[in-house]
């Protein structure tokens, strides 16, 4: 296989991931970020590496679902009507895909996806030995369900799996004693062994040093990516300061990937699902839950990050807005206090809103775009995290002029 010359564009931890991958298949790369490394929706997500639990947020009943989120102060969905052509666009395509057989494919897709990236995480970790630096755990994961009909409707689908566990409400509290404050609310539980947690934006930079130290890496040029110039059909990356030639290009940007795609004619199906946390210190007089937890009906995660426990949440449709909504603060505050009144410094906790860039049926757009020589890796939604390590080194393969590991079908531009 010949050496090439790439430009990853984005450096969260897509970007950084991909990078990885295109070094150790034996490229030079470079790296163009505007920010610094790790920032965007790598920052202060929720931590969690939820291979097996994928839940698309596009299936049939959510059009319904939403209308009774939108009028709950503490629902997990907020909307903001835009005259923004791409916000029109975007759920256009979203309610299409609001259908249990649409719903039943992604998921699949998504398992096999999260497959992937568990076994790629688990190949790189002893050469990149980040288990110490990260905050890394596999406490395994449990989503709680409140409503009896969706947790016996939940049950009765992972029955015949026989890789997660159904709890009743006691075996939860039996399984995580933190979740004793919130025994009456709980019909049930969905409990994964060996799901992980992990601090996303220590990882970034963790790894971050592990690819400038690689002998083919040419450099992270903290600069923006402002547009392009075509030659013959060949694109060059214009940068705030010059041009970067190189013999391809990938988009790992984020959001951002969005309006720097267009110019070249790729419309990129992606708008921010905003999200919150919070970041709380955990006291030697603090209880936190061990197991990673996730409250189905409210769409919120907990999990602990060594001496921290990170609560994240919600999906704001409001444009590329990164503004602290106190409102939506305070619902997290409420939620978490009642949920787990003893696990954490809350009046010290850290705030924090990002922008996920999500496609409408929840598959992240993998591989080739239409123009030679500019390659994708975006669209991941809450699961970048995730799914970086799975899509990296599908992106890796795909560039180097190898197959896939994983089959396309569902995860390229158009389908």
């Amino acid at each position: 296989m010949q050496s090439k010359n790439f430009v990853v564009i984005g450096a969260g931890v897509v970007g950084l991931t991909s990078a990885w991958a295109l070094l150790e298949a034996g490229h030079r790369v470079r790296i163009v970020e505007r920010d610094a490394p790790g920032q965007g929706a790598s920052h202060a997500n929720g931590g969690q590496l939820s291979y097996r639990y994928v839940s698309p947020l596009a299936d049939a009943g959510v059009p319904f679902k939403a209308l009774r989120w939108l009028m709950d102060p503490d629902g997990p969905l907020r909307f903001r009507l835009e005259a923004d052509p791409a916000q029109w666009s975007w759920l256009a395509q979203f309610l299409l895909k609001c259908r249990a057989s649409v719903n039943r494919r992604a998921t699949q897709r998504l398992l096999a996806l999260g497959s992937l990236s568990q076994q790629t995480f688990q190949d790189w970790a002893a050469q990149l030995d980040w288990n110490g630096s990260v905050a890394l755990r596999e406490p395994g994961k449990l989503v709680i369900y409140r409503q009896p009909g969706e947790f016996a409707k939940v049950r009765a689908r992972m029955a015949d799996t026989g890789v997660e566990q159904a709890l009743d409400a006691d075996a939860c509290v039996a399984l995580e004693p933190a979740l004793t404050h919130a025994r009456g609310v709980l019909a049930g539980g969905i409990f994964t062994p060996g799901e992980a947690v992990a601090d996303c934006h220590a990882l970034c930079l963790h790894l971050l040093g592990k690819v400038q130290a690689h002998p083919g890496f040419d450099g992270l040029i903290q600069q923006a990516a402002t547009g392009w110039n075509v030659e013959a059909g060949r694109p060059q990356l214009r940068t705030s300061g010059g041009e970067l030639k190189a013999d391809a290009y990938l988009i790992a940007a984020g959001l951002h990937s969005r309006p720097l795609a267009a110019p070249l004619g790729i419309r990129l199906p992606l708008y921010p699902l905003k999200g919150y946390s919070l970041t709380a210190p955990i006291r030697e007089e603090h209880r936190p839950p061990e197991v990673s937890v996730t409250d189905f009906e409210r769409k919120i995660l907990y999990a602990r990050m060594g001496t921290r426990l990170r609560v994240a949440a919600m999906a704001d449709l409001v444009g590329e807005n990164l503004d602290l909504d106190p409102h939506r603060l305070a619902s997290l505050h409420r939620s978490v206090r009642a949920m787990f009144p003893d696990a954490a410094d809350y009046d010290a906790a850290e705030p924090w809103a990002g922008l996920r860039p999500a496609t409408p049926g929840g598959t992240p757009i993998l591989g080739a775009s239409p123009l030679p020589g500019v390659w994708l890796n975006v669209g991941h939604g809450a699961l970048g995290f995730t799914f970086s390590f799975a899509s990296a080194r599908i992106v890796a393969s795909l560039m180097s002029g190898l197959p896939s590991p994983l089959a396309l079908d569902g995860f390229t531009l158009g389908t």
